[in-house]
């Protein structure tokens, strides 16, 4: 026991582990309890598998309605069924518009509608507890087949896809939030490129996990803070397997690169919605790869799974794991 003060960012793994645990009996509807590193909880309806998960935009204040729909429904999407519905939370500054109101939730409509989603629910209030617009989703889907992938479904010997190149999502946000540092030291097409990442390419991996549910993916991951890295930890922890990393194979979003080694960071603990994380059995995961990349998507397997505990590089060492996102640490660094 112990009363360490915590960072920004997430919970460190052993304390939300402690805090998730009620102490109760699961009831036998909960198919999936919380869990670390999975992505939604499951609970057994009359219809199926009811999927829900809920996850905050915090980093940015910029375009945060379709965020919070895009990274809420990424949680859905890799348990293995459709996003539906979303219920959120908006929390406005003092001196928010009405404007800036009905611009957060047209975009959040759009995001939504692109995805076959509804807006259900929620509350919104101007409140002085925050500095600038937070959004909290919480998306549902149902699988009426009772279904549902896991993270811990990830087994030895699979083999690890990544679809789509990271970090999409961490460039987007620096682009916003460290306009004033980038200027003038990236180039300004590659800034541009940046700023649009949250649509082009876009972070949403709903399409190709909902694929490779059909192509059997036993596992799937959707990483988010923390990067590519974290995702991968993520994945191996909870399974109770090790991750050896082919860092030549990795896929990379260059603009984020770009970004990243300009303000000194690392895109390897970058915000990486966009990139989905899919693991097959070796025997299948090959014919995964042919179709999804005759389907046009950006794909290659990064990793295998083994015995042990980690995550390493083929070629020797650690992936350096990281406490908090890249992203807070620029943040930091300009207070």
């Amino acid at each position: 026991m112990s009363d360490r003060v915590l960072e920004i960012g997430k919970l460190p793994p052993d304390l939300l582990a402690e805090v998730l645990v009620t102490g109760r009996p699961v009831p036998p509807e909960l198919l999936l309890p919380p869990t670390v590193g999975e992505d939604a909880g499951v609970i057994a309806v009359q219809g199926g598998a009811l999927i829900a998960a809920s996850d905050p935009v915090t980093l940015t204040g910029q375009d945060v309605g379709a965020h919070a729909a895009l990274v809420n429904a990424n949680d859905i999407a890799v348990m293995g069924a459709r996003p539906r519905w979303f219920l959120a939370t908006v929390l406005l500054p003092v001196g928010t518009t009405e404007d800036a109101v009905r611009a957060l939730y047209r975009r959040m409509h759009e995001a939504l509608a692109g995805l076959d989603a509804v807006l259900v629910g929620g509350h919104v209030e101007i409140t002085d507890a925050v500095r600038r617009t937070v959004v909290v989703g919480h998306m549902m889907g149902l699988r009426r087949d009772g279904n549902f992938a896991s993270t811990a479904a990830l087994e030895p010997g699979h083999v690890v896809l990544q679809i789509g190149p990271a970090p999409v999502e961490g460039a987007a946000v620096l682009a916003a939030e460290a306009r004033t540092q980038l200027e003038g030291r990236v180039a300004a097409a590659t800034l541009a490129e940046a700023s649009r990442a949250l649509t082009d390419p876009g972070i949403s991996v709903v399409d190709p996990a909902l694929r490779c549910t059909t192509l059997g993916a036993t596992a799937m991951h959707d990483p988010t803070e923390g990067g590519l890295s974290s995702g991968l930890y993520e994945m191996a922890e909870t399974a109770g397997l090790r991750l050896l990393v082919d860092a030549d194979a990795v896929l990379w979003y260059e603009p984020g690169r770009i970004l990243s080694g300009a303000l000194g960071i690392d895109p390897w603990g970058l915000l990486a919605s966009g990139a989905l994380l899919a693991a097959f059995p070796a025997e299948t995961a090959e014919t995964a790869l042919a179709t999804l990349t005759v389907e046009g998507c950006s794909c290659a397997p990064i990793a295998r799974a083994g015995a042990g505990s980690g995550v390493g590089f083929e070629s020797g060492g650690e992936v350096p794991r990281f406490s908090r996102d890249e992203v807070i640490r620029v943040a930091s660094a300009e207070e």
